[in-house]
C-alpha cells in the first residue's frame, strides 16, 4: 500500500534586502514518503530565495515533468524553474529548454560535491543555468527546525541566510557554483 505524503504548514515570512522583497507567504507542503527533512527545507529555501508572488511549490519529487518550484508569467511561460538535488546533464538540458531561468540547488555535502566536479563542464553552454549549493552543516541544521506547522522567519543580506523558527536560529551561505550568463 502506498504512503501518502505528509502535510506542513507553513507561514514563511521573507525579507530579503538584496532583491528588496518583503512578503508572507501561507504555504501547503507535501512532504513525498521518500523526502528528507533535510530535502523539504532546502525545497522551503529555494522558495524564500527567489520568493516571488508568481513563485510556486509544484508536486516535484513525484512529477518527472516538473521542477520543485516554479514561477510562471501570466501567460504560461515558465520564467523560472527550481530543482533540487543532483539532476544529469540531460535533466538540466531539458529544464534549460523550458524556461528563461533554471537554478538547481544541490546538497547532500561530499556527494553533491563529487557530482560537481563530474558534470561542471558540461554546464558551461547553458546560459541561463544557476547552481547554488549549500553546505551538509548547513542543510543538516536545517532539517532540525522542520516541523508540521512552522513560522519561518528568513532574512537574506548580502547574500547570507538567516533562518529563525521560534529561538532557534539557522544561518547559510548559499555558495555560487555557476552563475548565469
Amino acid at each position: 500500500m502506498a504512503q501518502n505524503a505528509t502535510i506542513y504548514k507553513v507561514e514563511l515570512s521573507v525579507s530579503d534586502m538584496d532583491r528588496h522583497y518583503y512578503e508572507t507567504h501561507k504555504l501547503t507542503v507535501a512532504k513525498h514518503p521518500s523526502e528528507t527533512d533535510e530535502r523539504m527545507m532546502v525545497r522551503i529555501i529555494a522558495f524564500a530565495l527567489n520568493a516571488h508572488e508568481n513563485l510556486e511549490m509544484t508536486k516535484g519529487i513525484s512529477t518527472e515533468d516538473e521542477p520543485d518550484i516554479w514561477q510562471k508569467s501570466l501567460s504560461g511561460e515558465r520564467d523560472v524553474w527550481v530543482a533540487l538535488g543532483l539532476p544529469s546533464e540531460k535533466v538540466m538540458r531539458k529544464s534549460c529548454s523550458k524556461a528563461d531561468k533554471v537554478i538547481v540547488y544541490p546538497y547532500g555535502g561530499r556527494t553533491a560535491d563529487i557530482w560537481w566536479d563530474k558534470i561542471k563542464g558540461s554546464t558551461n553552454r547553458f546560459e541561463n543555468l544557476q547552481v547554488i549549493g549549500f553546505s551538509e552543516k548547513d542543510t543538516g541544521a536545517l532539517a532540525k527546525l522542520a516541523n508540521r506547522t512552522m513560522k519561518l522567519q528568513i532574512n537574506i543580506q548580502d547574500g547570507e541566510v538567516m533562518v529563525s523558527v521560534g529561538d532557534s536560529i539557522v544561518y547559510l551561505t548559499p555558495l555560487k557554483w555557476k552563475s548565469a550568463a
